[in-house]
């Protein structure tokens, strides 16, 4: 009988180390393992054992920002899938929807965010911003005023921030692949 209850408090100590899964970490899991990305966007965990900070990489075929590599991290915390993921662009890009801090600006992203939404969501949102950027609801609005009023203008200011060029005093990070 104490052999028995030594084995009971050798578990219970044991499992007491162990970290627990949260219901963000399992939910997380399911979401990757159900991810179907094209070949255009790639996942990257700088710490595999961290499901919940990672990063995205969009490199576009086709539109205006075809040619790029846009590289987002994911910051995920434990009231997921109850509040959206915390999302930034790595990169200084113009963007009519990326302020120059690399915050994003995806309606799933904020008020129109439910909890059966997944992280495959987040990201074919973020792959569109790239086909269509939204001059509707920007976050830079120097660059959604250019696209409204002159195309063919916004059109050279992506390709020269892509480049890593200077428009209207800031410097864009060169992201060409």
């Amino acid at each position: 009988m104490i052999k028995i209850w030594s084995m009971k408090k050798n578990e219970d100590a044991a499992a007491k180390r162990r970290p627990k899964t949260s219901a963000a970490q399992i939910r997380v899991q399911k979401d990757l393992t159900e991810l179907d990305l094209p070949p255009t966007m790639k996942t990257n965990f700088p710490d595999p054992s961290d499901l919940l900070n990672f990063t995205l990489t969009i490199t576009p075929d086709e539109g205006m920002y075809m040619g790029g590599a846009f590289t987002f991290s994911f910051t995920i915390n434990t009231n997921y899938p109850h509040e959206p993921p915390k999302v930034k662009c790595m990169q200084t890009i113009y963007h009519p929807n990326v302020d120059l801090e690399g915050n994003v600006c995806l309606n799933i992203l904020r008020e129109d965010w439910k909890p059966v939404l997944n992280l495959n969501s987040v990201m074919v949102g973020l792959q569109y911003l790239f086909l269509e950027p939204n001059a509707d609801d920007p976050l830079n609005k120097e660059a959604a005023e250019e696209l409204r009023k002159n195309r063919e203008q916004f059109l050279y200011n992506v390709k020269t921030s892509m480049r890593g060029g200077h428009i209207k005093g800031v410097t864009y990070h060169k992201v060409l692949v």
